[in-house]
């Protein structure tokens, strides 16, 4: 049996070309600037969608209420969408966030993976699809008209969205059973 050889240095150009794909996780970070630009233009959004339903408060029918809440709820959900894929996004990608002994860190960052991650994003898109389908029915049954193939296609992309996620929790439990290779 012969002795592991020692370890031999790496050439220049293996180093200098594994340090440049390591620094080229950078390049990501304007994604997630782009991201936070998006969060204030949701919050826009959600500011003028709030004013503009606050301002019939007092003429709303329960049912028109119901229809507000879920319409400002979806927006928050996708507001905390985004903040998922900006926190462990970045975190996972390109650098952790040093936010000192801050009380206030989501208990969730830096434990993220991206497994974790998929997870969140879809249990995210299924809840609105669920509440995109929640209000149809809410329109249906305040007597609004809504074509059956619109129905069709918010019922086939939640169930699209539903088996998706259980799918991929699926995989991943299949996976954490098996071996690490």
């Amino acid at each position: 049996m012969s002795e592991p050889s020692p370890t031999r240095p790496k050439p220049n150009a293996e180093r200098i070309l594994e340090l440049g794909l390591f620094r080229s996780r950078w390049l990501m970070a304007p994604f997630y600037v782009g991201l936070v630009v998006a969060l204030a233009a949701l919050l826009v959004v959600f500011v003028n969608e709030a004013w503009h339903e606050l301002s019939h408060l007092f003429v709303m029918s329960p049912e028109q209420a119901i229809l507000m809440v879920l319409s400002l709820i979806d927006l928050s959900l996708a507001g905390n969408l985004l903040l998922i894929v900006i926190f462990s996004g970045y975190e996972n990608f390109v650098s952790k966030i040093d936010t000192g002994d801050d009380e206030d860190r989501p208990g969730w960052m830096g434990k993220v993976d991206f497994s974790g991650l998929k997870m969140k994003l879809m249990a995210s898109i299924a809840a609105i699809s669920a509440i995109a389908l929640l209000k149809a029915f809410m329109q249906l049954a305040e007597g609004q008209e809504i074509t059956d193939r619109r129905l069709s296609w918010l019922v086939g992309i939640h169930l699209t969205f539903v088996t998706s996620g259980v799918l991929l929790a699926l995989m991943d439990w299949l996976t954490s059973k098996t071996d690490k290779h």
